[in-house]
């Protein structure tokens, strides 16, 4: 019945995802103890926070996790033609990624897409059934004129339609309400009789309302974190909403597991007190900006480095106007991030006057269908008389992989070193030169000059 998030959203949501793989494998022949249905234990921001800020291979992390976790299944978060990154890459870069979290015993794939646009899933679930993983796909649920019942269900339909194993209602800021959450599963399950799981964040407070109703109306899996790693803007705890379900008879988890959970990971959570979101309470503003939990504490840390937290009510308040203006976008990987930096800049600039790269593609179309029309103004005033597209993106994408491996020659060693520098690029490269510095021995930059006194002793690329 429930899905343990503490090493993926559970820290993602409230440490900025800082926990380290060192921090992680003390618990897991614990966790190995505790029955859970699956654990989520990768994806979303991990991939890129371990490259960028912990200089961990995202790969290894995985294997070791795999190798702790004996008897649990584990699942990760894909975001569809975006995999773990900010952009569509093509597919051949998604297939190899699919093929490559297999290998390491994935056992469940969750895949979404920012804007519910099945186009942008198709690749993805396709490689993901032939590799032989449960698919799991999420309905990135929001609050809007135009998502309704009828939309969520008609979504459902086509993913079905596409051979998908479950769905799961992904409900990133906490929006779902008690009478949603029941409407929803129940319309569900029984139009189509589909395994359902519920997940959901506690920023606004609803969380465990929500959970509550959706198991009455008959939602299979839920979402939780381990207490010390839940509620605030994370998921509901485990603890409560297990003797919630299950009442009070026998457990079927080993209790001193649970034990030593709790006291591991309050240990951690007070390691990382820095990247700490610090909700002591629910955010009624979040109701209205709609924002999620990993979106509200990397915005919160990124305006205290600038110095600019005193913005933190202009810019929530903005974020909804942009959102209605980009066609009600749910608020989740990359979207979010488009959202948010906008209304930022619209804050602090005045509205659209600065106008990201980003937010400029997804007016054209590059990041698949919005939910409902983009306001003509400010698609006239971004992209002038050029015309949005309208065909899935991916499909204007030339293959990246035998590319990318000629450029970057001796510092892609395997195919987990090539989806690094694929998928985060200059980061990623980044990441790459210091392994390959570490592993040689030599100040890369001493080879690159060498290259400068011989026309025939290429050092970098190969």
């Amino acid at each position: 019945m429930f899905v343990d998030t503490t090493l993926r959203d559970g820290h993602q949501s409230l440490i900025a995802t800082r926990m380290r793989t060192e921090d992680m494998l003390p618990a897991l022949e614990a966790f190995d103890r505790m029955n859970f249905h699956s654990m989520e234990v990768w994806g979303g921001a991990t991939f890129d926070v371990a490259v960028r800020f912990l200089n961990e291979n995202p790969w290894e992390r995985l294997k070791k996790i795999r190798e702790g976790l004996k008897n649990t299944k584990i699942q990760m978060l894909l975001r569809g033609q975006n995999l773990v990154g900010y952009r569509h890459y093509a597919d051949d870069v998604v297939e190899l990624f699919i093929k490559k979290v297999a290998e390491y015993g994935l056992d469940i794939i969750r895949i979404f897409d920012a804007l519910n646009d099945e186009r942008n899933l198709q690749k993805s679930i396709e490689e993901s059934k032939k590799h032989g993983l449960h698919v799991q796909v999420a309905i990135s649920y929001t609050v809007s004129p135009v998502h309704t019942l009828d939309y969520y269900l008609d979504f459902a339909r086509k993913l079905l339609d596409m051979g998908v194993d479950s769905i799961c209602i992904k409900d990133m800021a906490g929006l779902l309400t008690p009478k949603r959450a029941y409407e929803l599963v129940r319309a569900l399950k029984e139009k189509f009789g589909v395994p359902v799981e519920v997940h959901s964040h506690c920023t606004t407070g609803f969380a465990p309302l929500a959970y509550q109703a959706a198991y009455e109306a008959g939602a299979d899996f839920f979402d939780t974190a381990i207490s010390p790693f839940s509620m605030g803007t994370s998921q509901p705890t485990f603890e409560t909403m297990y003797y919630a379900f299950k009442g009070n008879g026998k457990e079927d988890f080993d209790r001193e597991a649970l034990k030593f959970l709790v006291d591991h990971f309050t240990k951690v959570r007070m390691k990382y007190v820095e990247y700490d979101v610090g909700m002591k309470y629910p955010d009624s503003r979040i109701i209205f900006s709609q924002i999620p939990g990993g979106m509200y504490s990397n915005l919160l840390k990124q305006l205290k480095e600038q110095r600019m937290e005193h913005l933190l009510d202009k810019v929530l308040e903005e974020v909804p106007r942009v959102q209605k203006d980009l066609g009600y976008p749910p608020l989740v990987t990359p979207t979010s991030q488009i959202v948010g930096v906008q209304a930022f800049l619209n804050v602090v600039y005045g509205r659209y006057e600065r106008v990201t790269n980003e937010t400029r593609n997804y007016v054209k179309g590059l990041y698949g269908r919005p939910p409902a029309p983009i306001d003509p103004e400010l698609m006239r005033k971004i992209l002038g008389d050029e015309k949005p597209i309208d065909c899935r993106p991916a499909d204007l994408l030339e293959p990246e992989l035998d590319k990318t491996r000629k450029e970057l020659g001796i510092l892609v060693e395997t195919d987990e070193d090539l989806l690094i520098a694929v998928i985060l690029g200059e980061v990623g490269r980044k990441f790459l030169r210091k392994k390959y510095e570490e592993k040689i021995g030599v100040d890369f930059n001493y080879l690159e000059s060498l290259s400068d006194f011989t026309d025939d002793m290429p050092v970098y690329p190969v």
